[in-house]
């Protein structure tokens, strides 16, 4: 048998073949980039090109197909079952777009479709994702380290965490009530931890711009934390001297810690986190510390990671 890492493989190996070829026919008529800003209004993806290949990828793993990353979804100001998302995020309007940054900061700035693009070079990063229910997934981001936003702002020395916040309309989403958690939807990670070269702003998936449903058009991707971590739809970051709220962990404390690092020592009071299942696989896998992304573990030396879940 010819076994291919992911960097050999087409899109078309690992998508259904039927989806692809849709897809790439509207696609042909789209212009790269110049498409994005069209587009980010609606339910269809732009082609992102001249995107390198990252050196953060997971090597051999199975590729997680565009029909499971794009229709089992969290995104609960769209719905609460996995489904909801993809259907009721067709119309969400995601243009224009402003990202605000500021803070503790030396350069507060406000970026528009454009200058998002143009923080860096866009990147392909194949990250493995474990979500709190026991289930994983592979994904081929797109995107660009989130340091180097950081940077552009510079951040000044009272800077301790980073807060980040997501867009909410109540005319285009559900009420808080419906939804069953606190909106805007807020998360928030160490400065330490938001400056580490896996920490990743994703515009794409695949080789296109967000689905909305996945978080259009920009969103958060920390890989070695639980998937509510990586905050979805983003309008605002806040570089903070205190630790900052975050959505689930006001919703249940005792479940949802403000780190949230993938650990299989520590169980959710109504399951274990010992095994996971990859979206499409029917038997369960042994979840790895941080995920499997050991680089990071010096970010918490000296810590209880139990105590600090």
């Amino acid at each position: 048998m010819l076994i291919r890492k992911p960097a050999d493989l087409r899109y078309s190996d690992v998508t259904p073949q039927p989806l692809y070829v849709n897809r790439r026919s509207f696609l042909a008529g789209s212009v790269a980039l110049g498409a994005f800003g069209a587009l980010a209004g609606t339910a269809r993806s732009a082609k992102l090109e001249d995107v390198k290949k990252s050196p953060y990828n997971v090597g051999d793993e199975k590729v997680t197909p565009l029909e499971a990353i794009t229709h089992y979804n969290n995104y609960y100001e769209f719905g609460t079952d996995k489904e909801d998302p993809a259907k009721n995020a067709q119309n969400f309007r995601t243009s224009p777009w402003t990202l605000k940054v500021e803070g503790e900061v030396a350069k507060p700035m406000t970026f528009d479709h454009d200058a998002l693009f143009k923080i860096a070079p866009l990147e392909e990063r194949i990250y493995r994702h474990r979500c709190v229910e026991a289930w994983s997934i592979v994904v081929p981001w797109i995107g660009f380290p989130l340091s180097a936003l950081l940077k552009q702002v510079e951040p000044t020395s009272k800077a301790k965490y980073v807060a980040f916040e997501s867009y909410y309309d109540s005319k285009q989403m559900l009420s808080e009530r419906a939804a069953g958690i606190q909106l805007p939807y807020v998360e928030g990670l160490r400065l330490d931890e938001a400056m580490h070269p896996l920490a990743l702003m994703a515009v794409g998936l695949y080789d296109e711009t967000l689905p909305n449903q996945d978080g259009a058009p920009i969103r958060l991707v920390v890989p070695w934390k639980y998937g509510f971590k990586s905050a979805k739809s983003l309008v605002k970051i806040r570089l903070v001297a205190k630790q900052p709220p975050t959505t689930w962990n006001i919703s249940g404390p005792n479940e949802y810690g403000f780190y949230s690092n993938v650990n299989p020592q520590v169980d959710h009071p109504r399951w274990s986190q010992a095994k996971e299942r990859r979206l499409g696989e029917l038997f369960k896998r042994n979840t790895l510390m941080f995920n499997g992304y050991s680089e990071v573990a010096s970010l918490y030396t000296g810590m209880d990671l139990r105590k600090n879940f």
